[in-house]
């Protein structure tokens, strides 16, 4: 596997999964691409945009697909003094097939990856930090703890890389994947891979001792707006999170 020499300069570009159809807020949501849901009056990509806004992200590449009309109505090029681009799904792709979609627009080396209906406290200068300490593989893994895996799956770590993968079902405390990434723009190089797949069960899961991914462990908050009570929990909690960020002192990047 081929090395990504630049790992002293931190990545500013990041690929958001903003393809989803929000099956389970239909009765909320309508027809609208989940990523469109409101928080509070306005929708929830703007507010992840502005959490990447804090972190230091200049580039967001949008992985669009189902009604990606509606999203590229409302945010257009811009927003907020970031360069937004799309890569738009002809057909659905998985989660592999459209981050290897997007990974096409990344101008630099690597990229932040992030599903588009979590929100969620991390630091992206460690994640950074752990991906440049970290020559040997293309892909830094953020890990989360949790007080229940059941329904997330569970993550093994060993000598400070992600070991295995496990199904949901295991209860109980421990680390779970969650979800956000680092990649080196070749990530998927060299691989065999179909047009559609899942990044985590087709990709990540089965070549764990291949791509030997270095992890991160974040604390802080994890809200998946995709679930309804969570929604809900959304509408209180990420305004307040959004205004602490803002406030003077508060943690930026890293």
């Amino acid at each position: 596997m081929a090395r990504v020499t630049n790992r002293t300069t931190r990545p500013d570009e990041a690929i958001v999964l903003a393809g989803g159809q929000g099956t389970r807020l239909r009765g909320v949501l309508g027809d609208i691409p989940k990523p469109m849901a409101p928080i509070a009056g306005r929708p929830f990509l703007a507010w992840l945009l502005d959490a990447l806004r804090s972190q230091g992200i200049g580039k967001v590449i949008l992985s669009v697909g189902y009604r990606r009309e509606i999203i590229q109505g409302s945010f257009d090029r811009r927003y907020r003094g970031i360069e937004l681009s799309y890569a738009a799904e002809d057909e659905p792709l998985g989660t592999g097939g459209a981050i290897r979609l997007a990974l096409g627009r990344v101008e630099g080396h690597a990229a932040f990856v992030l599903n588009g209906d979590t929100y969620q406290d991390i630091d992206y200068g460690s994640l950074f930090r752990a991906w440049a300490e970290a020559a040997d593989t293309r892909i830094a893994v953020t890990l989360r703890f949790v007080a229940d895996t059941e329904r997330y799956g569970r993550a093994l770590v060993a000598h400070d890389r992600l070991a295995r993968l496990v199904d949901k079902g295991a209860g109980g405390p421990g680390l779970i994947n969650a979800g956000v990434y680092l990649v080196a723009k070749n990530l998927m190089a060299g691989w065999q891979l179909p047009d559609r797949f899942s990044f985590e069960r087709d990709f990540l899961q089965p070549h764990l001792n291949r791509l030997y991914p270095a992890i991160h462990v974040a604390g802080g908050t994890f809200i998946d707006i995709g679930v309804p009570d969570a929604f809900e929990e959304a509408q209180r909690l990420i305004p307040r999170l959004a205004r602490r960020r803002a406030s003077p002192g508060a943690s930026g990047a890293s």
